[in-house]
């Protein structure tokens, strides 16, 4: 499908209908072969010979007689061929000749439209020992017990089981086709991702793909999926079977169930519908038979030619259980679709698709809030990319659609366009000018702490999976309003475990008090190099107290990390991007107040009294703080009691060293 910059409005709403359950398909071959041939060879009691000379003797008596079968086997297949044919012209009733070729008896039975005649391994071990009892010398008799001894193996009744199998198969005309195509191009992927792999059982595996009797399967499966379909069934009399308007057609056979997505979405192209869209993880890209492009001529006989979207959404509405569909395939003359590796995306924004009018199918559309990790499976439409949950892949086994990240910030800035645009209307007089919408503007909350750039329009964020080194552990952020806790959890956990938590010793341009250490309590500098380090952005925050500059650097903090400790910082929202951006990769936790009684009995217990204006205040601005910078954080604890929030942050800082985490992936590379 041609990317768009705008939505698209003829797929707008629009989805398949189709829903199906699991389509199979299975490909066979015709086999021949002939049972094995026993000849008896005798000495007929005449002086023993030297070994060497036996065996040659053997040899020749061998190749005589079977010579001479073969002379005998022709004359039989040639008289077996008129009794058939004299058959075949006065039926009647007689008793079947036990010397007829089993193959012949397959081929004319297939003339005849009868069932083949297949061999019966019981039959076959009857035979061998009435064919043994018949046998005058040792040798040949030993020979025959060779081939009874093979008929018992287990080995061999399978392979016996195949034939018979295969035989029968080859009979019937309708053979169905494998299930899925591209196994050689499936095979190479598989084998380029087993190159980035050093254990065993990648080496094992790409050892296995490459073997070239897998190789051979592989490519007679391809070429089955390949093959022209009967379509007699599906047909009208006197339309083409193989082409329709010059065109090559083929025959797909799905099963539907109800409310069970098909995985494909379809569109109008000049009075056609074309599949637009496979979804990774659905029936039909399970098959691999249905595939971006094809064009669908009919559906159980009902033509799709010249009907809207809508129309075929409502006849694939009515139809269920085994449908027939009749595609003009894709031509192969374009590019081939590319192929991606997964990619993984945190969210920035909530997304409802049932609010989505430019959605093309609400089914499959994936719903998903801010924070969430998805999984990108496929960006081939750049304005709907293919996703799945994380944590959530066991229940959606279809992908679902999602807007693409350019998609969705084209949109979000058409939305805001729109909304500068009628607010002078709505406010009259109180907006004197319009402002340049060129111009970066700088939104303040209630709080001068809370500052963010609203032209940022927040979509998603690449990220990738971390595990700490033993050796340098993530610094640890709160942030929270004021009196939400923050600095008490901070202190009580460096008094519980002081030889793994340290606080960054601050900067400050204050002069330095007789029973303060240099380093320890501050670093005192001056004036002059304080502004430097702040020019030179190594400052996480800083600010000014009574005429005195304090801040916080990144080398203060990565001199608690190269000590082997957990750094511990309170910050305010606003140094978020600076502390993200640098390479300590933090690991923020927000501390979310709770409910305003409860907010209110917990600082009673610490003999603060606060008035109604203020335990609102507290509230509305951790509310502002998480809807402006929640996509920043990590985790959220709501501090409803002072112990539960100390165990549950002391919980979460344990994980880091057992468990992986998502960060941004711009800090690995």
């Amino acid at each position: 499908m041609t990317p768009r910059s705008v939505p698209d409005p003829v797929e707008s709403n629009r989805g398949s209908g189709m829903t199906t359950s699991h389509m199979e398909s299975h490909v066979t071959e015709d086999s021949g072969g002939g049972g094995p041939g026993v000849a008896g060879v005798g000495c007929s009691g005449e002086p023993r010979a030297p070994p060497m000379e036996r065996m040659l003797q053997h040899q020749d008596e061998v190749r005589r007689r079977r010579e001479e079968e073969a002379r005998s086997r022709q004359e039989l297949s040639l008289s077996s061929s008129m009794r058939l044919k004299k058959l075949s012209q006065k039926p009647g009733v007689g008793v079947d000749n036990p010397t007829l070729n089993p193959a012949g008896a397959v081929e004319s039975a297939r003339d005849t439209g009868g069932t083949p005649m297949l061999l019966d391994l019981e039959d076959l071990s009857v035979c061998l020992k009435q064919a043994q009892c018949s046998l005058s010398d040792a040798e040949s008799q030993e020979d025959v017990e060779v081939l009874l001894r093979l008929v018992q193996k287990a080995a061999f009744q399978s392979a016996f089981g195949v034939h018979n199998a295969v035989v029968h198969r080859a009979a019937q005309n309708n053979l169905p086709l494998p299930l899925t195509g591209p196994a050689q191009g499936l095979a190479q992927e598989v084998q380029t991702m087993l190159q980035l792999l050093q254990n065993k059982e990648g080496v094992d595996l790409n050892t296995l793909l490459s073997s070239p009797h897998l190789q051979a399967l592989m490519e007679t499966q391809d070429s089955g999926v390949e093959q022209q379909v009967h379509l007699e069934p599906l047909l009208r009399p006197g339309q083409s079977l193989v082409q329709h308007g010059g065109e090559p057609i083929k025959l797909v056979h799905l099963e539907k169930a109800r409310d069970v997505p098909l995985g494909a979405t379809v569109r109008n192209d000049s009075g056609s519908v074309v599949i637009s869209r496979v979804v990774k993880g659905g029936a039909a890209e399970r098959s691999g038979l249905l595939k971006e492009g094809d064009e669908i001529l009919a559906i159980n006989g009902v033509e799709m030619r010249g009907k809207s979207i809508s129309e075929v959404c409502n006849i694939l509405a009515e139809m269920h259980g085994s449908l027939s569909f009749v595609l003009i395939p894709a031509s192969k003359s374009g590019p081939a679709p590319h192929r991606e590796n997964v990619v993984h995306v945190k969210a920035y924004f909530d997304y409802d698709p049932s609010d989505d009018p430019y959605l093309p199918c609400r089914e499959l559309g994936l719903s998903f809030l801010k924070g969430d990790i998805l999984h990108i499976s496929s960006q081939d439409d750049p304005n709907w990319w293919q996703a799945y949950r994380d944590g959530d892949e066991d229940n959606q086994p279809l992908a679902g659609l999602i807007p693409g990240k350019n998609f969705q910030q084209q949109r979000e800035a058409m939305k805001q366009t729109i909304e500068e645009d009628d607010e002078p209307e709505k406010f009259g007089n109180l907006w004197c000018a319009k402002k340049n919408k060129k111009k970066s503007k700088k939104i303040l909350s209630s709080s001068k702490d809370d500052t963010y750039d609203s032209e940022e329009i927040l979509t998603y964020e690449e990220m990738a999976l971390y595990h700490q080194p033993a050796d340098r552990k993530r610094p640890i952020a709160l942030i929270g309003p004021s009196n939400s806790g923050k600095s008490e959890l901070r202190q009580r956990l460096m008094f519980h475990e002081p030889e793994r938590f340290g606080g960054a010793v601050p900067y400050t341009t204050r002069p330095q008090r007789p029973a303060e250490v240099d380093g320890q309590d501050y670093h005192f500098v001056s004036r002059q190099a304080f502004e430097a380090e702040a020019t030179a952005m190594k400052f996480i925050e800083s600010g000014e107290f009574e005429g005195n500059l304090y801040g916080t650097s990144t080398d203060s903090v990565r001199q608690v990390i190269n000590a082997g400790k957990i750094c511990l910082l309170c910050l305010h929202t606003r140094s978020l991007k600076v502390l993200r951006s640098s390479d300590l990769k933090p690991y923020i936790v927000f501390l979310a107040p709770p409910s305003q009684e409860r907010l209110r009995t917990l600082l009673a217990k610490e003999g603060k009294k606060p008035k109604l204006d203020e335990l609102r205040e507290i509230i509305e601005k951790a509310r502002e703080m998480e809807q402006n910078f929640g996509h920043l954080f990590d985790a959220v604890i709501i501090n409803t009691d002072q112990e539960k929030a100390f165990q549950e942050l002391l919980h979460l800082i344990n994980r880091l060293d057992t468990e992986p985490q998502w960060v941004p992936a711009s800090w690995l590379r």
